[in-house]
């Protein structure tokens, strides 16, 4: 299946997502809810393995083919997350993140060659990419408990609402910071393989090392700082703005412009 496929695909799924968020709210049709949701979730990951095979290439060099994978996971993330903890809500927001990523590649179409440059054949670029995006994909999710946060804070919302809301965003942050650190150890021996150094400071790991901190920062306010809530969803607010930094906004930096870990559009 090549990227022509995608529109089909990106409006099933927007659909579906909407559909489905709609539909979990309604008592007697969450259960269609999930299947929409599960549909959609199912749709986009069939178009990755088919477009990997029609590529004969993972789908990782370009900006809008990680935007796939984060679709992806982000709504599998959060459909996970709503099933184990029954907040509904979460589904929903996920779903229009996800969303959001799919009109984002409808509207900036890219051009996707097959061939890949030798640093990007090594065995490590799939692990390594995949890595980051799901770390990326649950970190986003532990913001939108974040958001949630602050927003009741600002209602002025029972301080005990604010409370229940920690568990689900420690639990999302302990899991997302565990691929985002993989990620940086799979990244160092990738770039100790391709380019003989672990480290060489470049603005994408720099970046990367940043929002590691982030949400390790997060993780010590909350072993220190327990009642501090707004604290805390603050702190993760801030953590995903430097996570999309991390992501696609280094490539807009001037000095990443030697970079080579600029994503390409080609």
């Amino acid at each position: 299946m090549s990227w022509h496929e995608y529109t089909y695909i990106a409006i099933f799924c927007i659909i579906a997502f909407v559909t489905g968020s709609a539909l979990i709210f309604m008592p007697k049709k969450q259960k269609w809810g999930d299947i929409l949701i599960l549909l959609g979730i199912v749709a986009i990951a069939f178009f990755i393995v088919s477009f990997w095979v029609f590529l004969t290439r993972p789908p990782l060099r370009t900006l809008g083919e990680t935007r796939l994978w984060y679709t992806f996971f982000i709504s599998l993330a959060g459909f996970i997350t709503y099933k184990r903890w029954k907040q509904r809500w979460i589904a929903a927001y996920s779903n229009a993140f996800a969303i959001l990523f799919i009109l984002l590649n409808l509207l900036n179409p890219e051009s996707h060659d097959k061939t890949l440059m030798p640093a990007l054949q090594s065995p490590f670029f799939p692990p390594h990419v995949i890595v980051y995006l799901l770390g990326y994909s649950i970190s986003g999710a532990s913001s939108l408990v974040a958001i949630r946060g602050l927003v009741l804070h600002l209602r002025k919302a029972d301080e005990e609402k604010l409370k229940n809301l920690l568990p689900l965003a420690d639990t999302l942050v302990y899991t997302g910071f565990s691929f985002l650190t993989f990620g940086l150890l799979l990244g160092a021996l990738w770039a100790k393989e391709a380019w003989g150094h672990y480290w060489t400071w470049d603005p994408k790991e720099t970046w990367a090392l940043i929002t590691w901190l982030a949400y390790l920062l997060y993780i010590h306010v909350r072993q220190h700082k327990t009642q501090n809530y707004k604290l805390a969803y603050q702190i993760l607010a801030v953590s995903f703005i430097l996570l999309l930094v991390a992501w696609f906004g280094v490539n807009y930096l001037p000095a990443a412009q030697s970079s080579v870990h600029v994503y390409s559009r080609q």
